[in-house]
């Protein structure tokens, strides 16, 4: 069994989309997940990416969000 812990949950101003960010604690081998779930209105997307994988698109996201502040 898995333990679901509440990270974050952001409310996208244009297109009402949630985010929600959630870190997943597997019991049995001890790995750690970062679960990217997207509402969008009754519908769900959902990604469980790995530590490798989040560290390069929280890279990639901030490396844009500073281009755009320029602006």
């Amino acid at each position: 069994m898995a333990q679901i812990t509440e990270l974050s949950k952001i409310q996208v101003p244009l297109g009402g989309q949630q985010i929600e960010l959630q870190q997943i604690d597997h019991a049995e081998d001890g790995m750690s997940m970062l679960r990217v779930r997207i509402r969008e209105g009754k519908r769900f997307t959902i990604f469980d990416i790995d530590p490798a994988t989040a560290a390069e698109w929280a890279t990639t996201m901030q490396q844009w969000a500073q281009t755009q502040e320029r602006k």
